[in-house]
């Protein structure tokens, strides 16, 4: 009988359809570790901030519904900040890394880019696994520069901020 109990919980988790998926780490070994993953409780992705040098992506604050993450990188170079519209969301992120990320170009399912950086290293293509998934949060290690970045991938969540605890 606990066999088919068992065996029976086990069919169910397999039949559910995945949706969360990891892109990366790209990038080098350095720097302190951080993840937005209790950000995404907040909303979904909003607006980035990106702070770029001539070389590296030096650092990176994302608000996930109204609420900005906390700053991780350095402080040298340029801020840039963009905002998704209403309901929009990124689905791919492509750049370059070599020892430190160089470039990260956001494309959004409205057919927006958003690139910052310089184009030199290596390539990569970050893209969900599972369809209508969308970016959620980022992961990876800073310290005066982004040492390394992950994307997590999910299905959208709700951007109704006062929902919140329903």
């Amino acid at each position: 009988m606990f066999l088919w109990i068992l065996l029976s919980v086990f069919c169910v988790i397999a039949a559910q359809p995945r949706s969360v998926s990891f892109s990366g780490e790209y990038g080098g070994g350095g720097g302190k570790r951080f993840s937005h993953s209790g950000n995404q409780l907040d909303g979904p992705i909003t607006a980035l901030r990106v702070r770029v040098n001539r070389n590296y992506i030096v650092g990176l604050q994302i608000r996930y519904g109204t609420t900005w993450s906390q700053y991780v990188g350095g402080s040298s170079g340029d801020m840039e900040e963009i905002f998704l519209h209403p309901g929009e969301s990124v689905i791919q992120v492509s750049g370059k890394y070599s020892s430190y990320v160089r470039k990260l170009e956001f494309v959004t399912d409205k057919g927006r880019r958003f690139p910052f950086g310089k184009d030199y290293g290596t390539s990569f293509n970050a893209v969900p696994l599972y369809p209508s998934t969308v970016l959620r949060f980022f992961s990876g290690s800073s310290g005066s520069i982004i040492d390394a970045i992950g994307f997590h991938w999910d299905h959208p969540i709700s951007s109704c901020v006062h929902c919140k605890g329903e």
